[in-house]
This record gives structure tokens, C-alpha cells and sequence, in this order.
């Protein structure tokens, strides 16, 4: 009988304007020591995000297995990225839609068998060895070169595997409060010298369906705006969130919806597959108004907005007045909607009545003509949200987006059903707001503000 071998693979991909010039970087650890026993790392090209944290994985089980070619079945690797799109598809919860994905992640799957390979969401902050690796491997592609294991010095100051009878601490994805709650209640335990209940009893993953990409339904008894104090003096009586650490400042999404066009009044259907309106001359006011509420303010730090044509608008009145500039990230863009462009809801129904009516009942129905399903949707939104928070850790950015993306957001961060997308108001030019912290925690701090446009 084989010894049964075990090893941590850290994987991690990233392009530089997604799509762009792409890396990726693995690390193969001994989780007994926490020494790195592999690592490897490529430029490989023009690609997007997703297809270099794939190209991440298979590189890392791929030196894993190379590691202890005899080992067969008795060989076991526990992944940790800070991909939630890849670890969730890879664990089977979401649905692999995307055809550059599935090819990769069928890969991925025939390397080792799938009873051998555990999958784990972790901070990027976990995961500073393969990010490391990663961003060399660009570097060497920016200067017309391939990696060296030689030139590398991404294992310096990047202690990775935990040693053994260490519990692994409650992971979740930005934006988990069941995961961060996990964690809190688990510090107020140990403070208190009691033993914290076990992961799994603090909180459970309930699927959403299969294909939604989306956040699995959460669960937790705490708030989801209450955040831990920072810790009290010693010898003084723990109560309340009092024994969790200091969060400092939370990533901060402050989502405002573009202007009227000439289809918003009408309410019309009015999505990326469609004739990309611009403002009309009572959006180009809106957009004026909340260019001076965000100046008055003086908080927001950076600005991204949806590719389409009235978002942009909206972000470059605001940026003009802030002295920022405007980066456009295309998973912002608004619902492909497809044959149902331009149309009024009471039209739709008249004209293809059942597929609207499936459409309400299921997330995971597209419009008619091959339109994006809320599904999609937030399995894209998930993913820029993941992006997003760990890029702009304790900073306030303004994303210049639609009425589907704002919703997801928030929807998202309760952890509420695709249903309540139904049952949010969002006005042209309106502002929500959701926070961010550290242990993983969503807090919606505001929703369809309209104030500044009275």
C-alpha cells in the first residue's frame, strides 16, 4: 500500500489590462514545515484574468505530481487560491459556462483524480508566494523574456502552509459575512477560554443553483453591519464584538447608476446588447449633480465605470470635477437583454409571453435570443467584486454601472435570494454603497440615495 503523501498547491494568474499581457505562479508546500518544494511560474501572453488563475492551477498539480510520480491515488493536495471563480467551478458549485474555461478546467480536473484534490478560497493577502511568482513572470514577458526558478525571489518573506494541529481559520470570499461571523464568534470563544465550535457548525454553504455563479446562500446570527472594537485593555471583562482584532478600513464600493437616456423614462429595456444610448439632456444634469455631491464629499479615490457609452459619460463628469481618472472594467457592463432591446415590459410580454414568464421565475432563464440570465450576471459580478476588494483594500472607489451589476452587488452582500432583485428600486443617477471588511464581512450602507438630485 502506498504512503499516503500530502502537499499544499498556492496557485495564483493575473493580467495587466485583462485581457493583456498574463502570468501566472505556483508553489508546491510542504504543509508539515511549510517549505516550498516546487515552484514554477510563465508569461504566457496576451489572456485574461480567469484563463492565467487556470493556467496557475494546472501548472501547480501538475509539479505537485511530478513531485511524487509513485504516489497514485494515495497522493493529496489541498489547492488555496484567492480565485473564488476557480476554486467554486473547480469544486463543482458553479457551472462552467465560458469556453475558454472549459477546456482549462477539464485540464485541471484529469491531472490527479478527483477524490486527491481539495479546493480552499483564501485571502490575496494568503497568497503573496504565487502572486509573487505571477507578477515575476510578467515582468520577465514586459522584458521579452521567460521566468528562471534561479532569478526568483518570491519565497523570501511569504510563509505560506500552516504547521500541523493548526486549525485551518474560517475562510470566505469579500463580501461572506456568514464566514466572517464564523471568525468573530470564534475569537469571542477563545477569549472567553472556550473551545470555538467547528467550522462547519458555524456556518453552512447552502447552493444556490447550480449554474448561478453566484455567492452561496450565508448564514449567521450576527448582523451583517456589526464589525469587532478593537481589543480592550487587559483584565477587563469581554462582552460583545469586544475581543475580535481591529478590521481597519474597509474596501468601500460606492455604486452609482448612470443618467437618464431617452429608453429610462419609458422604461425600456436597455442593456449591452443594445444601441448604447447616451444621456439624454436630463442625464447629463443628473450626472452634474452627483459630480458635485462626490466633490463636496471628498472621499472617492479612484473611478471605474461600465464600457457603455452612458456610464462613461456619467463617470467622466464626475472625474472631471474630482481631478480623476476614469478606468473601464467590462465586467460592469449592464445584462445582455438580447431580443428584448429597446423593448417596454409590457411589450415583451405581448410578444414572447412564456420566456418572460420564465425569465421572472428562474434566474438562471435568458431573455429571448440568447440574452445573459441573472445567473451570469453574478457569476460575473462575484468575480469583479473579489477583484475589486483586494485591490482597493481600505479605499473608496466609485463604479459607474447599471441597474442589474448595483443590484447584484447588494444582493450579494445580504446574501439574499436572486428573487430580490425584483424588489430593489434603483433611480437613473442614484447611489448605493456597500463596504467591505477584512474577516470577510459585506455591509450595505446605502441604497437609491437620490438626495444629491434634489
Amino acid at each position: 500500500m502506498s504512503v499516503a503523501r500530502q502537499v499544499v498547491v498556492e496557485a495564483d494568474g493575473g493580467s495587466r489590462g485583462n485581457p493583456g499581457p498574463a502570468g501566472y505562479g505556483a508553489v508546491v508546500i510542504d504543509p508539515a514545515t511549510g517549505e516550498p518544494l516546487a515552484e514554477t511560474a510563465e508569461y504566457i501572453g496576451v489572456a485574461t484574468n480567469n484563463v492565467a488563475e487556470y493556467r496557475g492551477l494546472i501548472a501547480g498539480l501538475t509539479a505537485a505530481k511530478a513531485l511524487f510520480p509513485d504516489a497514485g491515488e494515495a497522493l493529496r493536495v489541498h489547492v488555496r487560491m484567492d480565485s473564488k471563480l476557480v476554486v467554486e467551478q473547480m469544486s463543482g458549485r458553479w457551472k462552467i459556462k465560458h469556453p475558454d474555461m472549459k477546456p482549462l478546467a477539464a485540464r485541471a480536473a484529469a491531472i490527479l483524480p478527483p477524490s486527491s484534490v481539495t479546493y480552499e478560497w483564501i485571502p490575496r493577502a494568503q497568497n503573496k508566494h504565487a502572486d509573487r511568482l505571477a507578477n515575476e513572470a510578467m515582468d520577465a514577458g514586459r522584458d521579452g523574456r521567460q521566468w528562471e526558478a534561479s532569478s526568483s525571489t518570491a519565497a523570501l518573506d511569504t510563509p505560506s502552509a500552516r504547521t500541523p494541529g493548526t486549525p485551518s481559520p474560517v475562510q470566505g470570499p469579500p463580501g461572506d459575512q456568514a464566514a466572517g461571523a464564523a471568525r468573530a464568534r470564534a475569537a469571542l470563544a477563545a477569549a472567553r477560554g472556550t473551545a470555538a465550535p467547528a467550522a462547519d457548525a458555524l456556518f453552512s454553504l447552502a447552493e444556490e443553483p447550480a449554474e448561478s455563479g453566484g455567492e452561496p446562500a450565508e448564514s449567521g446570527g450576527e448582523p451583517t453591519d456589526a464589525h469587532p472594537a478593537p481589543q480592550q485593555s487587559a483584565g477587563a471583562p469581554q462582552t460583545g464584538w469586544g475581543a475580535a482584532p481591529d478590521l481597519g478600513a474597509p474596501a468601500t464600493l460606492v455604486l452609482l447608476r448612470h443618467g437618464e437616456t431617452a429608453l429610462t423614462p419609458e422604461k425600456r429595456f436597455s442593456g449591452s446588447g443594445g444601441t448604447d444610448p447616451e444621456l439624454s439632456a436630463v442625464g447629463r444634469g443628473q450626472a452634474e449633480r452627483a459630480a458635485e455631491h462626490f466633490a463636496a464629499l471628498g472621499t472617492v479615490q479612484e473611478i471605474i465605470s461600465s464600457p457603455l457609452r452612458r456610464c462613461r459619460e456619467t463617470a467622466v463628469a464626475v472625474a472631471a470635477r474630482l481631478g480623476l481618472d476614469v478606468r473601464i472594467d467590462e465586467s460592469l457592463r449592464e445584462t445582455d437583454f438580447g431580443a428584448w432591446e429597446g423593448l417596454t415590459f409590457g411589450e415583451v410580454r405581448e410578444r414572447y409571453g412564456d420566456d418572460l414568464t420564465a425569465w421572472l421565475a428562474s434566474p438562471d432563464t435568458a431573455p429571448t435570443g440568447g440574452g445573459e440570465s441573472f445567473a451570469e450576471v453574478a457569476e460575473r459580478i462575484a468575480a469583479a467584486r473579489d477583484r475589486l476588494v483586494a485591490r482597493y483594500a481600505g479605499r473608496t472607489v466609485l463604479l459607474v454601472t447599471h441597474v442589474t451589476p448595483i443590484k447584484t452587488f447588494v444582493r450579494l452582500a445580504l446574501g439574499a435570494p436572486p428573487e430580490a432583485l425584483f424588489r430593489m428600486e434603483l433611480s437613473a443617477a442614484s447611489i448605493s454603497t456597500v463596504a467591505y471588511y477584512g474577516d470577510g464581512n459585506a455591509s450595505v450602507r446605502l441604497l437609491n440615495d437620490t438626495s444629491h438630485l434634489r
